[in-house]
């Protein structure tokens, strides 16, 4: 990977972790429900459970790659077009406050233990990891499925830091986004621009 592609793969896995969607509502739930510590064991769970996802992707893209070259490009060409999607609807979305149910109390192991799984179970995040993570891999990488393995723990590991630092500070960050729905409305939009300005330069750097 080039210096240039790292800067673009950290700037686009921060704006899509930091991006409000189920896993973060969940470690927001839970910090304001049962405090802190709630909301860091949630999202311990979380990132364990990318993990997971990153070992099923770089299995099976790193088959896939070694299969084909010739497919695996189509892999890349489908998982931009379907960011570029992503980042549409991203585009598209209207101001809207948090929704924050309250959970029950529970364990810090069993919040881990629900973190993980509610990721695991997501299909949506296995889709993206097939759709996002090829877009870094070179075509003639000689060790791809290190490579996807890498990018999906780094991934893992940036969820954490920035999804820990919103459970520890859930409360004044949701009051925040709350009293600011316009505020959760640009996040949305910048996420959504990024993406599908992204998936646009990939795909006409694969046609070329």
């Amino acid at each position: 990977m080039s210096e240039t592609q790292i800067i673009l793969f950290l700037l686009t896995s921060l704006l899509v972790i930091v991006t409000p969607g189920q896993d973060m509502i969940l470690v927001m739930s839970r910090s304001l429900a049962q405090g802190s510590s709630a909301g860091l064991a949630t999202a311990g769970g979380i990132s364990l459970g990318l993990v997971g996802h990153t070992a099923l992707a770089a299995l099976g893209l790193g088959s896939i790659l070694m299969a084909s070259a010739t497919l695996f490009m189509i892999l890349k060409l489908v998982g931009a077009a379907y960011l570029v999607y992503l980042g549409v609807r991203l585009l598209r979305t209207r101001a809207a406050a948090l929704d924050l149910s309250e959970a029950r109390p529970s364990s810090l192991a069993r919040l881990f233990a629900e973190g993980a799984l509610s990721n695991l179970s997501n299909p949506k995040v296995t889709i993206f990891y097939l759709a996002f993570l090829p877009q870094f891999v070179p075509g003639d990488a000689e060790h791809p499925t290190l490579l996807i393995s890498g990018l999906g723990m780094a991934f893992s590991l940036l969820t954490f830091l920035v999804k820990g630092l919103v459970g520890y500070f859930a409360g004044a960050l949701s009051a925040w986004l709350r009293a600011r729905p316009r505020a959760l409305t640009g996040v949305h939009r910048t996420s959504g621009a990024m993406m599908v300005g992204m998936g646009v330069k990939l795909a006409f750097e694969r046609r070329t």
